[in-house]
Formats: C-alpha cells, structure tokens, sequence
C-alpha cells in the first residue's frame, strides 16, 4: 500500500511554534498572575496551544506508520491534533471543580475518539484513489 500521507518533518515548525508559545503563555501565567477569570481563560488558551503542538508530530508519525485506505491528509492530521489539545482543555475543566474521575475521562476519550472515527469512516468513503 502506498503511503501518501505528509511527512513528520513537514509539521515540526507548527509544531514548534504553537507548543512554544503555549509553554511561554504557561509559565507566564503561573509566575505573573493570580488565578482571576481573565488568566484563567488564557491559561485554557495556552494549555490547548501545548497540548495541540506537542501532539502534532506524534499525530503525524501515527498516521505514517499505521496508514488507513484513505491517506490521512494534512487536515486529519491537525484536526486529531487539536482533539489532544481539546480533551486536555476538558480535563482541566472538570479538574477545577473536582468532578474528574478515571472513567470520566476513559468516557470523554470514547466519545472523542468515535467522532473522529466517524469523521474518517466518512472520508474514506468519499475517497477514490
């Protein structure tokens, strides 16, 4: 099977970018704010920004090395990315009000998971070669 997907290489840029400017934004915040409603929305802003940078090339490199019929474009890519980025943003919600359980989160990871599956059932069933 021919594998089209993009190289990992070609999101490490992406990747640097939005994960340094989430860790810059995190340390920021902790050292220089008191935990008011402003600096909370941005520390929410920040961890997605990490979240989704770190996990862009892994994103990447599983998309290369297991390949699908449909060749994961780079689109796929980011959007699974940004599921990371939004699941970590979830959790740290529910983690503020203490309300975070392990089967809570397996429960999130599920639902998730099935909306990206669904997405890509979808895309593969557009997809000609």
């Amino acid at each position: 099977m021919e594998n089209t997907s993009p190289p990992v290489i070609k999101f490490l840029p992406a990747s640097i970018l939005l994960g340094g400017l989430g860790l810059a934004g995190l340390g920021w915040l902790l050292i220089y704010t008191l935990p008011t409603v402003g600096p909370r929305w941005l520390f929410f802003l920040c961890w997605f920004l990490l979240l989704t940078g770190v996990s862009l090339p892994v994103m990447a490199f599983l998309n290369r090395r297991f390949p699908s019929e449909a060749p994961a474009t780079q689109a796929v890519i980011i959007r699974q990315a940004t599921w990371i980025g939004l699941y970590g943003c979830i959790l740290a919600w529910l983690q503020i009000g203490r309300v975070v359980t392990f089967p809570l989160a397996l429960w999130i990871a599920a639902g998730l998971g099935l909306v990206e599956w669904l997405l890509r059932l979808r895309e593969r069933g557009a997809w000609r070669p």
